[in-house]
């Protein structure tokens, strides 16, 4: 049965029920929902007008320490966090609760705070007759699981600010999204919304509750399948050619507008391409990351990628910038250079990374989450130029020539939706390669560059005094495995050691600041680690950026950590229907259901980085308790997979790499020898999906290894001098000393 179809009934009922006219929610996957139709461009920062309110005094969430919260922390709503005085409250009144679910760089939350939130008349409605609930959906992605599924399941949409109604034992009975404070083109305002339900509650409580309660059965995991194969390699060709058929020739990415980048779909093409050698699928992950680095939805001047594209050229973007997509999209450039060698992939990467370091990194050595999208009360303010600015800045002649490789008119080059006029900004982007700019100007490519990166350096100097958008300064632990993971293959793969350096003081960070009594936390800010437990993909996402730690580094102390976190996934999240996992350990807090994630969205699931996880570290490690859990994930999951393979992503990488053939790499020899780092650069510059690596370095650390990997004993330093030792499933081939060798094996020659 189809989701929709699943809920529709409920959905009927509910409508009559209220007899109200459905809300039209347009919502983007993994961001904010957009606006309806005909909702105003209100600017959700700007202060008050002269004359306006006083600051009124903090309501309950001024003592939490969520940025999101902390944004709400003055509203005339009476606002409680999560938590046991909400639920008493509303059990001891017998009110409904209002559930609100955002996080702080969502530009519709901030639209929906100043329409709705802010207003008196609207706190007065929501006061009376609700218990209003906020809740960061970034701490609490749980909570956000549950009740996005109702809002996608009544909808048909999901999206952020969230907005679910529940009885007193937190079923839900209605949800959307954004509202509009007033009723608009035949669509209910947000207080009629809330006269309505209130209405309904005191004179049909009972049926509300019913509809609830058939909610709720919904959302109860489904019985386990019965036991069979688990899914076959057949869904890897599947997947290629459902992307295939969505994707865009001319401009790249899958589908129309808005388009997002999805970085794990490309990672994916790319392990196909290596598995296949069909080259149409490397075209594909180059069109579009060539694409992407060309619009605008890339911040040209000071590295790293906005949220996504409001148009299908990659032009218009969301201006808000998140910690998982520079993660995610610096690992598939990455992936992209080893692949082809091209330098314009590594160069991105760089930009990315180098915009995380300078702007997200916690003095602590971890990463903030996200940059806003809004400053001074408008978005994307902080980003955009006026030709007369830029040339102001660079004087005529490197103004002029900056302005035109990058696409800056006197008019500006975008229009504003509200007016339908030029803006008289221009959003920096490249209209046309910069060979071709240096060509019209009789330059080479070189000599362009050359005057390109001064000037570059000059507008980010400049912008640098500008008001800048509010920074999510949290510390995630899933969002910093991520990060972690992409500098460590960064540093594999571009050579450059200092990314591997800024991973390990991350690392560090989160083992030794988001942990108590040995337990992974999930969130740090304001100077303290939160009292939430780690979810799944904290835990997840952390060993696989350990994992790729240790690959990088040949600290063995990084692949035992890894190898921790791991078994503990195993003792504290299994158990789910069909050998999944769930998001939330057996220990956590008792939700209406205890949600199972298995969707690979704007991030992996936490079920899908497991299995790779498990996976990889069956083949390094040759445990058969890691066998058996890949294997489960997978077999759990594949009803789904058949369903839609290719929104399984990080899935099929993990099934691609459970089941085809694998390799082993053990490189023996003292890290930082010549001959050594040699034959790790010959393994790291090359794009080696379907391979593990280890490191023998011999001394004190060897009995450690050992411990660790057992297999690798006896996988010495042949006549003095380091090998490397290659091994497809187990069955290793002779010792080499040289590069050429081993590039020989590599290449399976």
């Amino acid at each position: 049965m189809s989701s929709a179809s699943r809920w529709w009934g409920l959905g009927l009922a509910l409508a009559a029920l209220l007899a109200t006219a459905s809300v039209l929610v347009l919502t983007l996957p993994g961001g904010c929902g957009t606006a309806p139709d005909g909702a105003p461009p209100t600017d959700p920062m700007a202060a008050p007008a002269a004359g306006g309110p006083m600051p009124r005094r903090a309501n309950r969430l001024a003592k939490t320490t969520s940025p999101y919260l902390l944004q709400h922390a003055h509203n005339p709503v009476d606002w409680y966090p999560w938590g046991a005085e909400a639920f008493e409250k509303a059990k001891r009144e017998q009110k409904p609760i209002f559930l609100s679910i955002g996080y702080s760089t969502c530009h519709w939350c901030h639209v929906m705070e100043r329409e709705s939130f802010e207003d008196e008349a609207t706190a007065a409605l929501l006061n009376r007759d609700f218990v209003p609930i906020k809740v960061d959906r970034e701490e609490r992605p749980d909570v956000d699981q549950i009740y996005m599924e109702v809002t996608i399941g009544m909808t048909g949409h999901g999206g952020w600010p969230m907005s679910v109604f529940l009885t007193p034992d937190r079923t839900p009975f209605y949800a959307g999204t954004y509202f509009p404070p007033e009723d608009r083109h035949g669509r209910p305002g947000f207080k009629t919304v809330l006269r309505h339900i209130a209405e309904a509650w005191k004179s049909r409580r009972a049926d509300l509750e019913g509809v609830g309660r058939g909610f709720a059965e919904k959302l109860a995991p489904q019985p386990a399948s019965p036991a069979g194969e688990g899914p076959g390699p057949e869904l890897l060709a599947l997947a290629a050619d459902q992307l295939a058929g969505a994707f865009d020739p001319s401009r790249g990415g899958f589908g129309g507008a808005p388009k997002f980048p999805v970085p794990h779909r490309l990672s994916f093409l790319l392990r196909r391409w290596r598995r296949t050698g069909d080259a149409n699928l490397l075209r594909m992950v180059e069109t579009t990351l060539d694409a992407m680095a060309a619009g605008g939805m890339h911040d040209q001047i000071g590295g790293g990628f906005h949220r996504y594209s409001t148009d299908p050229d990659w032009f218009l973007p969301h201006f808000e910038k998140m910690l998982y997509d520079q993660a995610l999209l610096a690992r598939a450039y990455v992936e992209a250079f080893q692949a082809t060698g091209a330098e314009r992939h590594a160069r991105v990467a760089r930009g990315i990374l180098d915009y995380v370091l300078r702007d997200l990194r916690d003095p602590g050595g971890a990463f903030h989450s996200a940059e806003d999208a809004d400053s001074e009360g408008e978005e994307g303010k902080f980003y955009v130029w006026t030709r007369e600015a830029i040339v102001s800045v660079l004087g005529k002649e490197d103004g002029e020539l900056l302005a035109d490789a990058y696409g800056a008119d006197p008019l500006g080059n975008w229009v504003e939706e509200a007016s339908g006029h030029r803006s008289g900004t221009n959003i920096l982007h490249l209209p046309r390669p910069l060979a071709e700019t240096a060509k019209t100007r009789g330059l080479t490519p070189e000599a362009l560059e050359a005057r390109l990166a001064p000037a570059r350096e000059r507008l980010l100097e400049v912008r640098s005094r500008r008001v800048r958008p509010l920074k999510d300064d949290k510390v995630l632990a899933a969002w910093n495995g991520l990060m972690i993971s992409a500098l460590a293959r960064a540093a594999r793969a571009l050579g450059e050691p200092r990314y591997a350096e800024e991973a390990r003081r991350a690392a560090d960070f989160v083992l030794s600041t988001l942990r108590r009594d040995g337990r992974l936390l999930r969130s740090f800010r304001a100077g303290k680690p939160s009292d939430l437990p780690g979810y799944l993909d904290d835990h997840a996402c952390l060993a696989e950026g350990l994992l790729d730690l240790y690959e990088a580094t040949a600290d063995p102390r990084h692949l035992a950590e890894a190898i921790r976190l791991a078994r503990e996934i195993l003792a504290r999240f299994g158990g789910a229907p069909g050998g999944l996992l769930y998001y939330t350990a057996s220990d956590g807090e008792a939700l209406i259901v205890r949600p199972v994630d298995l969707g690979d969205g704007a991030t992996p699931a936490g079920n899908s980085v497991a299995a790779l996880l498990f996976a990889r570290l069956a083949r390094l490690t040759g445990d058969p308790a890691f066998e058996t859990a890949a294997d489960q994930i997978l077999r759990g999951a594949a009803e789904a997979l058949s369903r839609g393979p290719a929104e399984h992503a990080v899935l099929l990488m993990a099934l691609d790499f459970a089941g085809g053939e694998g390799r082993e790499i053990v490189l023996a020899g003292r890290p930082g020898e010549p001959g050594f780092e040699a034959l790790r650069r010959a393994v790291d510059r090359r794009l080696l999906p379907e391979s593990v690596v280890a490191y023998r370095p011999g001394g004190p650390a060897t009995a450690e290894v050992e411990a660790l990997l057992p297999a690798t004993k006896g996988q010495d330093p042949v006549d003095g001098k380091a090998a490397a030792y290659v091994c497809r499933n187990f069955a290793c081939a002779a010792p080499v000393t040289t590069v050429g060798e081993l590039e020989r094996l590599l290449e399976g020659k």
